[in-house]
């Protein structure tokens, strides 16, 4: 086992050696963009620790001896059981865990241990140590994919020329690339071949993904004397996982593909000119319909109004001619009244003068009111005007409602970078200001509403945006050393939040937290891409 005795290997026949080099030959062809995110295996490597047994003369402490291990809850370690097989052994060899960064290191106690598949459990019992747990990966990965060992081989502590104490203090952990080269049963257990090179004190260490997700546990080597590519051996997940929920631990499993943020951006790249490409299709088709409706509206009201226009004119015209008959009648009237004598009264002709009078008056009336009143060529472009707004906006209600208030975000995977264990759906408040319980919690930048998020129990910063016309609700998660981590915070210390109603305090916030994002790397750990509802809508979240 690497941990205690480096040369226990195993012999290959001939056979093996064959299809060994055949695949460490496979491996140089392997594609470049099924290589490792550095970030991803940085962050797990966070997660990744010493091993020491530690003995004692009665004055002082000193190391026996040492492997690797990995953190699968904050206060328990992975390891492999020949890693602590001596202290199991000797009742005076205390386990010590000593972190890949800080200061603090801390005891610990077996809690479960496996020789049949070399798997043991670790509990921190002193100290106040937190670490961040790795992620178990829940797919194999497939053959020739890249993997990286991380650990702390002690060949590379020789070389660095570190004291036997040395390895008390916290140090960053070797990583390691290679390839898979396929799964194999060994030593009566399931384990991975690999190429990514590990040695003595590398016993326990996590065998990664290109996500940083754990696909084993690295146990042994093997050679050939030197004359051929060396290939390692991991404990898979089909032993790994029985032995943790056999005792009481459920890992955080990812079974999603492993996907790189560049991948995402190209993908989603391509769904925006996709969805570019319809709207632009359904504006061709809407602008030929609505052409083709204006034609039909414009025609229509040509015609109505060419009618109204004749009709009322004809109307005229014939009040007109009442007019004139009635006026010609009043005239006669009075005429004939004319020829009696005066003094004389002729009543009927009296009657006749003032009834054929008001006729004229009236129908005059009317024909300038009817002339008057006529459609003119303007109504046309009016009635056009009408015609084309029936029926409403096409967009439908949801375009028009409010947008503001408790939002239900539910996770699209297929547009997400999941390195971690899956995410549930999200819950938040939006406000068009930013505004949020008397704050201004999203700074508004470059276009774009976005909130930094910087806790004090994790190691991580998380940068949540929000596209209010899209209701996409999106959290990118940056997996930072505790440094890093340190630098942020007192970056984020620096600022408070401006309370709501103040002017212009989106883009002031929007400011503050570039003193943040500058100290972020160049892209995420993780992306995680959320479409919304308003909570009334969605009765899955009542």
């Amino acid at each position: 086992m690497l941990a205690v005795n480096v040369k226990s290997r195993v012999k290959l026949d001939a056979m093996d050696r064959i299809i060994i080099s055949i695949a460490a030959l496979l491996a140089l062809l392997i594609p470049a963009n099924l290589a490792a995110d550095q970030g991803d295996i940085n962050a797990a490597a966070r997660g990744v620790v010493r091993v020491v047994l530690i003995g004692s003369d009665g004055e002082e402490v000193y190391p026996v001896s040492h492997g690797s291990g990995f953190a699968i809850t904050p206060t328990k370690i992975l390891t492999n059981a020949h890693v602590i097989k001596e202290a199991l052994q000797d009742d005076t060899l205390e386990i010590g865990i000593v972190p890949s960064q800080g200061e603090e290191a801390a005891y610990g106690k077996p809690l479960a241990v496996s020789p049949r598949n070399d798997l043991a459990l670790i509990e921190i019992t002193e100290g106040s140590l937190r670490l961040p747990p790795l992620t178990m990966a829940g797919r194999s990965g497939g053959d020739m994919g890249e993997v990286s060992s991380v650990g702390y081989p002690m060949n590379v502590d020789r070389a660095q020329g570190l004291e036997i104490g040395d390895i008390f203090r916290a140090q960053p952990p070797v990583k390691s690339r290679g390839f898979l080269s396929g799964a194999r049963p060994s030593r009566q257990f399931d384990t991975i071949l690999h190429t990514a090179p590990i040695a003595r004190g590398n016993s326990g260490g996590p065998l990664l993904d290109g996500c940083g997700r754990v696909l084993g546990v690295n146990s042994f080597g093997a050679d050939s004397d030197g004359s051929d590519a060396e290939f390692y051996f991991a404990v898979s997940m089909r032993e790994v996982l029985p032995f943790l929920r056999d005792n009481g631990v459920e890992p955080q499993v990812n079974a999603l593909p492993c996907r790189s943020i560049a991948d995402l951006n190209a993908s989603e790249a391509a769904r925006v000119e996709e969805q570019r490409e319809a709207a632009r299709a359904i504006m061709e088709k809407r602008e030929t319909e609505l052409a083709t409706k204006r034609e039909r509206a414009q025609l229509e009201a040509q015609l109505a109004v060419m009618n109204e226009r004749e009709n009322m004119m004809a109307m005229a015209m014939f009040a007109l001619l009442v007019a004139i008959g009635a006026g010609y009648f009043a005239i006669q009237a009075r005429r004939e009244s004319l020829d009696y004598e005066e003094g004389d009264e002729d009543e009927n002709n009296s009657r006749k003068l003032m009834g054929f009078g008001a006729l004229a008056v009236a129908a005059v009336l009317a024909a300038g009111f009817l002339w008057i009143n006529r459609p003119g060529l303007e109504d046309i472009d009016r009635r056009v005007a009408a015609a084309m707004n029936e029926g409403g906006s096409e967009d439908g209600g949801e375009a028009g409602a409010s947008q503001e208030g408790t939002l239900i975000c539910t996770l699209i995977p297929e547009r997400s970078r999941i390195t971690g264990a899956r995410q549930d759906d999200v819950e938040f408040a939006w406000a068009g200001d930013g505004c949020v319980n008397d704050r201004t919690q999203y700074g508004f930048k470059n276009a774009e509403w976005t909130r930094v998020f910087v806790p004090n129990t994790e190691d991580a910063v998380a940068i949540n945006s929000y596209d209010p016309e899209t209701r996409t609700f999106r959290t990118d998660r940056y997996l930072l050393a505790q440094d890093d981590m340190g630098a942020a915070r007192a970056a984020r210390a620096k600022y408070k939040p401006p309370q709501c109603g103040v002017t212009d305090a989106s883009r002031t916030l929007g400011e503050q937290q570039s003193g943040v994002r500058s100290l972020l790397p160049s892209q995420p750990n993780e992306r995680l891409v959320y479409e919304c509802k308003s909570k009334e809508g969605n009765t899955s979240g009542q």
